[in-house]
């Protein structure tokens, strides 16, 4: 129980990946800050107000990431800051008001706050490898991605990849930030996570499996994987290790949407798993994704086969699949 008598904020906390932050946190006994857009939606917070210590140390905040000094009163008081919040979309109408503004003046909102706190000590930044892997470079079996690697905003921009322009904009601006006002932060870079759900809904990161087992033919896309709770733990870790410093990229492996596809049909071998591609060209080649920064970390990752089961069964158990 090392958090405990320490207080700390997660932002965001309704989400896939903060869900797991709150809940381990709780478990280490820290006191949890917890932001949300509507406290009093009960799809948002009761699965927030059923993990083990909530009713004693979970509290939680309505924060409105565009709004400037939202957080102060938040965060203040507070060790530590894991920031989470920001839109996940990969289909949207109006990309500037929907996923850019959110992210970036988010991420400043959250950090300014931060600046003005007497209190805290550090800030987790959830980004993404969002931030990392999108550029002209060429990637094949052989190339390794590691923390070095920043996406290319403008071909973010000319590929209308606006997931992976927000995050790549927010980290860059929260870097510049930080270092531009003395404060100690960690960035965390998973890729796609999958694993077990706390909240009612599909979000995007796991949505593209329950296409899978629904018959969907497969995207020509090679993308790397990892289990929520390997990325929730590593949040906790890079807040507890004091020596922790910089990005921290966070992938089990990558693998094209084919083999994700038949580990899926050799995992349920009665579903009605599609083996076709949804384009006809060649399929997009893998590449690795460095561990040596996760490994000193203290991250062990969970095997992928095992992150997809837990989802499969955590979809049946949420009831969106029936089988």
């Amino acid at each position: 129980m090392s958090g405990e008598g320490k207080v700390v904020c997660v932002t965001g906390a309704s989400g896939f990946i903060a869900s797991w932050i709150v809940k381990f946190l709780l478990q280490r006994g820290y006191t949890v800050r917890a932001t949300v857009r509507d406290p009093s939606n009960p799809k948002k917070v009761d699965h927030l107000l059923k993990l083990d210590g909530a009713k004693e140390r979970l509290q939680l905040f309505k924060a409105d990431l565009l709004e400037e000094g939202s957080f102060d009163s938040v965060v203040e008081g507070c060790d530590g800051v894991f920031h989470t919040a920001s839109p996940v979309r990969f289909v949207v109408n109006d990309p500037q008001v929907e996923l850019i503004d959110p992210a970036l003046k988010g991420t400043l909102n959250v950090l300014k706050s931060c600046a003005k706190s007497t209190s805290v000590k550090r800030v987790v930044l959830t980004s993404s490898n969002a931030a990392v892997s999108f550029d002209t470079r060429p990637k094949n079996p052989e190339v390794v991605v590691d923390e070095t690697w920043f996406s290319n905003p403008d071909f973010c921009r000319e590929s209308k990849l606006w997931y992976v322009l927000s995050k790549t904009l927010a980290e860059a601006a929260a870097w510049k930030f930080v270092n531009e006002n003395n404060i100690d932060m960690v960035s965390l870079n998973p890729t796609m996570v999958a694993g077990p759900l706390l909240q009612p809904e599909v979000n995007e990161s796991v949505e593209p499996i329950l296409n899978l087992i629904n018959g969907i033919p497969f995207p020509n896309k090679a993308i790397g994987w990892v289990n929520v709770k390997d990325v929730a733990n590593a949040h906790i870790h890079a807040y507890e290790i004091a020596s922790a410093s910089g990005r921290c990229l966070l992938a089990e492996r990558v693998v094209h949407y084919s083999e994700l596809a038949m580990i899926l049909r050799d995992l349920y071998p009665t579903l009605p798993i599609s083996d076709k591609c949804e384009d006809d060209g060649p399929y997009m080649p893998t590449y690795q994704i460095s561990k040596e920064k996760a490994k000193s970390f203290g991250i062990e990752f969970t095997p992928l086969e095992i992150s997809l089961k837990e989802t499969v069964e955590s979809f049946r158990e949420k009831k969106f699949i029936d089988f």
